[in-house]
């Protein structure tokens, strides 16, 4: 019975005659992610970070750069703990270029470099750099991009905080908005609004909780989710799931705020956008105008009223367009009253006329038994919106947010970790996020490049006949 097993012998002490490249396995994603890209161009983007002939030696920039893209690749939680996987690694050893037995950098050299030497201009030019390689590939497909945020956890304990009140910011179209204002006040024969420089009253204030720990971070909570301090992510994504642009934000700024920023920038770098997609949190009057005057079209998705749950639907107001006015579901006319200050044009009810309406305890709770309607003075590019989402290409575009920007967010955070952060400032995460993305850019070039080498190296192996047969099973 012994005679049929088997001990093999220890050779743990045996010498043998390799190199580091033969115990990398040839299907690794290190090795395509070095056959995709050259490396040597992180040396143009940083030449400026070091002087001439002064100072020591430096540690070679593109492996720290190599160092962090692994920690992002791979999902590592820290720089300590990639510098302890990158020892006994042979292949992270062998996308460095080091030998076994050649000392690593010390975790700290990296950390240092990222935190004051590399800017955020140097982090910008490295994912813009895997962009370009992705365009030059012929794999970037701009020309219908997909918009949404995800929230990052901050590095800060919610108990920690203090209570501060800060005036409100403006909006950034708030002069194009007033000037919309003061020509449909004139129209309809209505005198200016006073302007708030003109008010002696204080600026308005709102209450915000603060991070002692991370004052750059806001309080996150959202439906089933705990509430925490957190940063979110504003993202845009073309139909391959390729990262364009990402916009990070404190987690208590909605995505309608940050979305100006974010298409500004996406806009100036790739003009041929044609088609942007995003979820209901974006379907404002001026994100539609902006998308609408800019020439392109938003791919946006019904939007839920926020009326007081049992009231008559929203539907039922219908507007006259010629008589300027509003019909409500008993055919009695809701006449223009005013256009206040956030753009609104109020139209109103004679009170005489809703005292005895028989719906009017779902129509309106006022005292005065008077029912106002609300419409925006961009209010048509709501409705230009709606004609897009019931035509086809709204529907087929929208279709697509599942398998791009949701699944760039679910691989990122379950396969990049980036559920958390361990940095804080706004400064540092969004060095962080971009890095991230820029080797999930990375990573997803790499291997579509492999494929059609793949192929080939498979199609070359087999016979005419099987080729041939291969070939229309593949074109169906």
């Amino acid at each position: 019975m012994m005679k049929m097993l088997k001990r093999e012998q220890e050779q743990r002490q045996a010498i043998e005659m390799l190199c580091v490249d033969m115990l990398v396995p040839k299907e690794h994603l290190l090795r395509k992610i070095d056959a995709a890209v050259d490396f040597t161009h992180i040396y143009d983007l940083v030449e400026d970070l070091y002087c001439e002939d002064n100072g020591r030696p430096s540690c070679d920039p593109v492996v720290l750069f190599k160092l962090v893209l692994i920690q992002h690749l791979f999902g590592i939680r820290s720089l300590r703990q990639t510098m302890k996987d990158a020892e006994v690694n042979v292949a992270y050893r062998w996308f460095l270029g080091y030998t076994m037995s050649q000392p690593l950098p010390h975790f700290a050299t990296i950390s240092y470099a990222f935190c004051h030497r590399f800017t955020a201009e140097v982090i910008e030019g490295v994912f813009r750099w895997v962009l370009e390689e992705v365009a030059c590939a012929g794999y970037l497909s701009p020309e219908v991009v997909f918009v949404d945020g995800t929230h990052i956890k901050a590095n800060a304990n919610l108990k920690k905080h203090v209570q501060k009140q800060i005036p409100i910011a403006a909006k950034r179209y708030q002069e194009q908005l007033n000037e919309e204002i003061e020509a449909d006040r004139s129209a309809h024969g209505k005198k200016p609004l006073k302007k708030d420089d003109d008010d002696d009253d204080p600026p308005k204030e709102k209450r915000v909780i603060e991070s002692t720990t991370d004052p750059e971070s806001g309080v996150f909570h959202k439906g089933e989710h705990k509430k925490c301090f957190a940063y979110e992510a504003h993202t845009v994504c073309d139909k391959r799931g390729y990262v364009l642009e990402t916009e990070v934000t404190a987690g208590n700024v909605h995505d309608s705020v940050a979305f100006d920023a974010v298409f500004q920038r996406l806009t100036r770098h790739y003009p041929e956008v044609r088609v942007v997609t995003a979820d209901a949190g974006y379907k404002t009057p001026w994100i539609c105008k902006q998308i609408f005057d800019s020439g392109r079209i938003p791919s946006l998705p019904y939007k839920r009223p926020m009326t007081k749950k049992g009231n008559l639907p929203w539907y039922e107001y219908v507007y006259d367009d010629h008589y300027d006015c509003i019909l409500c579901p008993q055919n009695q006319v809701l006449n223009y009253a005013t256009t206040n200050r956030d753009g609104y044009r109020e139209y109103k009810s004679k009170s005489y006329v809703c005292k005895n309406c028989p719906v009017r305890e779902c129509c309106t709770q006022s005292r005065q038994c008077t029912k106002t309607v609300t419409r925006h003075v961009w209010h048509d590019y709501i409705e230009r919106a709606e004609d897009v989402r019931h035509s086809p290409l709204g529907k087929a575009t929208y279709a697509l947010r599942s398998q791009t920007i949701e699944r760039v967010f679910a691989d990122a955070k379950e396969k990049h970790a980036m559920r958390y952060t361990p940095y804080r400032g706004l400064t540092a995460v969004t060095a962080w996020v971009k890095l991230k993305f820029a080797a999930m850019n990375l990573k997803k070039l790499a291997i579509h490049k492999w494929q059609p080498f793949f192929r080939f190296l498979f199609f070359s192996c087999l016979k005419p006949h099987c080729c041939i047969a291969t070939g229309l099973f593949l074109t169906g």
